[in-house]
């Protein structure tokens, strides 16, 4: 798979259809969304951009897709967003009859994810654990509780909503428990389980469209303020 560069990054999942045919093969991957938020942190923490160097990283974000298109006229490539293409990939579960593991999320949203997703789609099996907040890194008791809520579910597919780059950490930090039981993909998913859920409701298509997403979300959140004004810091590390 071919790499598009900017913003000092690489983003290598370009192709959705040839993600999901990867999950059919049984291959590993790890899908990480990234979006200005993850642009900007991963200009200023060497750590995170480290971890996106490594995984299959897709382009999230109209603004960041609409840049990308503007540098890249006459390349094909899709934008993936986590809390779309979780369907996509439940999907492929549903047809596969795979196990699916919602991490994270409020106790609540994680819930009603379940459940919402188990009635779209009767074929997967699905479960799920909110564990209580904590900084990161987890302590080892912490990670020890998650880690056993997994392996007790064994599930092939595996969904992280910590929000980032707290997920991108601890699936980094657990790679190899990941791949020892048999999980063959895991993406991060931020606050994706509270818009399954209806917690929050998705931004209509037009608004998502027009590259307002952020916007209607901060509308519903005004605690999101100051992260919707450090995203403008994307254009800092653009270069047409």
């Amino acid at each position: 798979m071919k790499a598009l560069e900017a913003f000092n990054l690489k983003f290598t999942g370009l192709n959705k259809n040839e993600i999901l045919q990867k999950i059919k093969e049984g291959h590993f991957q790890v899908v990480l969304t990234v979006n200005a938020e993850f642009i900007v942190l991963a200009n200023e923490n060497k750590r995170f951009k480290e971890i996106l160097d490594k995984y299959t990283t897709t382009i999230d974000g109209q603004i960041p897709y609409f840049l990308l298109k503007m540098k890249y006229k006459n390349t094909h490539f899709e934008k993936i967003s986590g809390s779309e293409f979780i369907y996509d990939v439940c999907n492929i579960a549903n047809e596969l009859g795979l196990k699916v593991f919602l991490l994270g999320g409020l106790e609540e949203s994680n819930i009603l994810a379940q459940k919402k997703l188990k009635e779209k789609y009767p074929n997967i099996k699905i479960s799920g654990f909110s564990p209580p907040y904590s900084p990161y890194p987890f302590s080892k008791e912490h990670n020890e509780n998650i880690i056993n809520k997994i392996k007790a579910f064994s599930p092939d597919i595996l969904f992280v909503a910590f929000g980032a780059p707290k997920q991108e950490f601890w699936i980094d930090d657990n790679i190899d428990f990941i791949r020892e039981i048999g999980i063959r993909f895991v993406m991060g998913v931020g606050g994706t389980f509270e818009i399954i859920s209806g917690k929050e409701k998705p931004a209509p298509k037009i608004i998502k469209k027009v590259g307002l997403e952020s916007v209607w979300r901060l509308i519903q959140n005004p605690k999101r303020a100051k992260r919707f004004i450090r995203n403008f810091k994307i254009f800092k590390y653009w270069r047409y």
